[in-house]
């Protein structure tokens, strides 16, 4: 049977390329990295490069990038190491003098507790909503922003969320369910400003009534689904911190990268080792983090404006296929403000489950929503974020292409989807 997939979201094919930049890290260059002696030193190299490779593409230094195991690692690390950063430092039950003084500032200004306020978006990846959902049960304001019915963060609902006391903005750059991409640079430009306004009007009080430096807001954006197909040049963006992963780019599972500005503040929340500037500790995967460079070296740009330009058409060949053959079909993915690679539905009256199980049977790998949560019956909650009723979310099905979906799989998915959905349809107790 052929088999057709259509579900580079959840995790792409390895180039052959980047295999075979791995293979040799497995067996004949299989030394730690943090070894002084010759076979450490080899594979030592190979980590060097990724990381040049990374810091290229990124348009930032070699040393902020900090290699982890993957997206969800990275954000991790992104939000618990900011915050745990930012938090002050308490003072040692045995510093009897550090104690008093605390005392007695205290008795000072009063036993108001220092509050932290965390800007992110309802339509975020779990591996960000779940820390931060961590982090409000230990007194962490959060903020989770709305998202306008084609799945895009209101600019303008984010700029009155910002409050005196927000240290963080945690916003993913592309929504891996429906596509849509967010305003990252508009964003990281809007910190920027409110950032130095602050600083402006510090020093231009009298030095005896500044009291302390103004808190920077710092800001991160989950770049998982961006990397295939836009611009990731931090500067540009204005972001402090960025997460990346291997296996959504033709590289390896169980690598990925947290670009990390200089002078941000972040703690290790891993710790047992000196790896990583003291900020990742673990022995690195060498053979993956050689994987994921050669993978990002691949993003050239040219042929990455091809690939996504032929993704596209074949994208719109489908979706005009399916809105054209399926009655009551209904696009969830705005196709102006999306990556080329997906297409979300919602075929009304069908559990999307049974579509995706139907497809599988006939070989066609599609998607129900994130893979992460590919086993959750609940609803998603990107299109209950966008404004979907519940029924109608549970009916949805995410094809997303890659640079090796041909024109002949997208006409056999148009021919053979119609026929599935209509007799599932007469199925439904709801026909």
């Amino acid at each position: 049977m052929t088999k057709i997939y259509l579900d580079h979201s959840a995790t792409t094919p390895m180039d052959k390329q980047v295999l075979n930049a791995m293979l040799p890290y497995f067996s004949g260059k299989f030394g730690n990295p943090s070894s002084i002696h010759g076979f450490g030193q080899v594979a030592l190299a190979g980590v060097d490069a990724a990381r040049e490779e990374l810091s290229r593409f990124l348009n930032c230094n070699s040393e902020e990038v900090i290699f982890t195991s993957g997206a969800t690692e990275s954000d991790n690390l992104a939000i618990n190491g900011v915050i745990k950063a930012l938090k002050k430092p308490s003072f040692a039950p045995s510093d009897a003098k550090a104690l008093a003084d605390k005392k007695a500032m205290a008795g000072k200004q009063g036993t108001k507790k220092e509050e932290m306020h965390i800007i992110t978006s309802l339509i975020e990846h779990d591996a960000v909503l779940e820390p931060l959902m961590d982090q409000e049960t230990k007194g962490i304001k959060i903020t989770r922003l709305p998202v306008k019915a084609n799945g895009v963060v209101d600019i303008e609902k984010f700029k009155k969320a910002i409050r005196d006391d927000t240290v963080l903005v945690s916003i993913m750059y592309v929504n891996s369910e429906v596509g849509s991409i967010q305003p990252i640079s508009e964003i990281g430009k809007i910190i920027k400003n409110i950032n130095e306004k602050r600083l402006k009007e510090w020093q231009k009080c009298r030095t005896a009534e500044r009291g302390g430096r103004p808190q920077k807001i710092y800001f991160h954006t989950d770049a998982t689904q961006a990397v295939n197909f836009l611009d990731c040049d931090v500067k540009r963006l204005r972001c402090d911190l960025l997460s990346l992963s291997g296996h959504k780019i033709y590289g390896p599972k169980g690598v990925g990268a947290l670009f990390v500005k200089s002078g941000a503040p972040l703690n290790a929340v891993q710790l047992g080792g000196h790896h990583e500037r003291n900020l990742r500790s673990g022995t690195l995967n060498v053979p993956g983090i050689v994987g994921l460079g050669e993978a990002i070296r691949l993003l050239n740009k040219k042929s990455r404006e091809a690939e996504n330009k032929k993704i596209a058409e074949l994208r719109d060949m489908l979706v005009n296929g399916i809105m054209k053959n399926i009655p009551n079909a209904i696009l969830n993915t705005d196709r102006e403000i999306s990556t080329p690679s997906h297409a979300h539905f919602s075929f009304l009256g069908v559990e999307g489950e049974s579509i995706l199980i139907s497809l599988d049977l006939k070989g066609m790998a599609v998607s129900t929503g994130s893979a992460c949560a590919s086993s959750s019956l609940k609803a998603s909650h990107v299109l209950l974020a966008m404004g979907i009723k519940p029924e109608i979310a549970h009916n949805s099905i995410r094809f997303t292409l890659g640079k090796q979906t041909t024109e002949a799989e997208i006409k056999k998915v148009i021919k053979i989807l119609p026929p599935i959905i209509k007799r599932l349809r007469k199925m439904s107790p709801e026909h």
